[in-house]
C-alpha cells in the first residue's frame, strides 16, 4: 500500500548547522535531498519514516572542487553537476562514466552521490567506483566531524557507520595512479538496476570493487594481491570466484552475476594492459 504523502513532515533548515541541530533534537528525523529511492518506498508503501529533514537546498553541500591534492565532492552533488565537473573528469573519470549510466535526465538531476551512498544498496553504481578509489567519507553532526574510510563505511545490508544524527558531508578522493575502469551489466545500459557493476584501477597495486555480488559493495583484496604477484589471468578469476558470495533474485542468477564478475575482471584486464 503507497504512503500517505499528506501524513509525512519536512523540516526546512536554513542552513546546515540548523539541519545538523534538527537530525540532533528531532527523534526519527531523516534526511532528504533528491529524493530518488526514497519516492521508491513511498510508491512501495515500505517506508516506516514520517518525519525527513530536507537538505536540497543547502548549496554548501553540494560543493565540488579541490583542496589542496585531494578532489572533494560534496554529498549533494547530482550525476549532473559530476558530468560536468571539471576536477571529476580529470581526476576521477570512471565516476562520470558511473554517473552517465545511471537513470535518465530526470534522475541525474535530481540524484545526488550523498543518497547513493546513504541509500547502501549493494547495486548502487557509484559505489564500486568509490570503492575502487580508496575514498573517505566526511560525516558531520551538531558537535563532530569525522572520517570514515569507504572500505569499511558498510556494516551489513544497507547498513553503515552513520549515526542518526549525522549527515554525510562529502566524500574525499586522494590522487590515483592507474588507469580506470568501470563497467555496468543490467538490462539495460542506464535506466535500469545494476546485476553486476564493476570498478577497478590498474596500479601498481589494483584496486577492484564490485557491486550486487555481497550484501554489500566490496572490495577484492585477495584478487588484487593475485594480480599484483603477476598471476596468471585465468587464476585471478578463480580467486574472484571465491572471494564473491551473489544470490539469486528476481533480477539474476547466482550463477550469472559470478560469470559476468569473472569476464569483467578479464575485460578489465585485457583493456587496461599497456600496447
Amino acid at each position: 500500500m503507497r504512503t500517505a504523502i499528506s501524513s509525512l513532515e519536512v523540516l526546512q533548515p536554513r542552513n546546515v548547522t540548523d539541519a545538523l541541530r534538527m537530525l540532533r533534537d528531532e527523534e526519527g528525523a531523516v534526511p532528504l535531498a533528491g529524493a530518488t529511492d526514497l519516492y521508491v518506498s513511498l510508491n512501495f508503501g515500505t517506508l516506516t519514516t514520517r518525519r525527513f529533514v530536507n537538505l536540497w537546498g543547502l548549496r554548501p553541500l553540494g560543493r565540488i572542487g579541490m583542496q589542496g591534492d585531494t578532489l572533494s565532492i560534496g554529498a549533494l552533488a547530482t550525476y549532473t553537476a559530476i558530468i560536468r565537473s571539471r576536477p571529476v573528469q580529470r581526476r576521477l573519470p570512471m565516476l562520470v562514466q558511473a554517473a552517465r549510466e545511471i537513470g535518465g535526465m530526470q534522475i541525474q538531476n535530481r540524484g545526488t552521490l550523498g543518497g547513493n551512498i546513504a541509500n547502501a544498496s549493494p547495486a548502487g553504481d557509484t559505489l564500486p567506483v568509490l570503492a575502487a578509489a580508496g575514498a573517505v567519507v566526511v560525516l558531520r553532526s551538531a558537535g563532530e566531524e569525522r572520517r570514515v574510510r569507504f572500505a569499511d563505511f558498510y556494516t551489513g545490508y544497507r547498513q553503515s557507520h552513520r549515526r542518526p544524527d549525522e549527515l554525510i558531508a562529502a566524500v574525499e578522493v586522494e590522487p590515483i595512479d592507474g588507469a580506470q575502469w568501470f563497467r555496468k551489466v543490467g538490462t539495460r545500459a542506464a535506466q535500469a538496476i545494476s546485476k553486476v557493476v564493476m570498478a577497478a584501477v590498474r596500479a601498481p597495486v589494483p584496486r577492484i570493487a564490485l557491486g550486487s555480488v555481497a550484501p554489500t559493495v566490496i572490495r577484492l583484496p585477495r584478487t588484487e594481491a593475485a594480480l599484483e604477484g603477476a598471476a596468471d589471468i585465468e587464476e585471478a578469476v578463480r580467486v574472484l570466484e571465491s572471494e564473491i558470495a551473489p544470490i539469486d533474485d528476481l533480477r539474476s542468477s547466482a550463477a550469472y552475476r559470478r560469470n559476468v564478475a569473472s569476464n569483467l575482471l578479464r575485460r578489465f584486464w585485457t583493456d587496461t594492459t599497456p600496447g
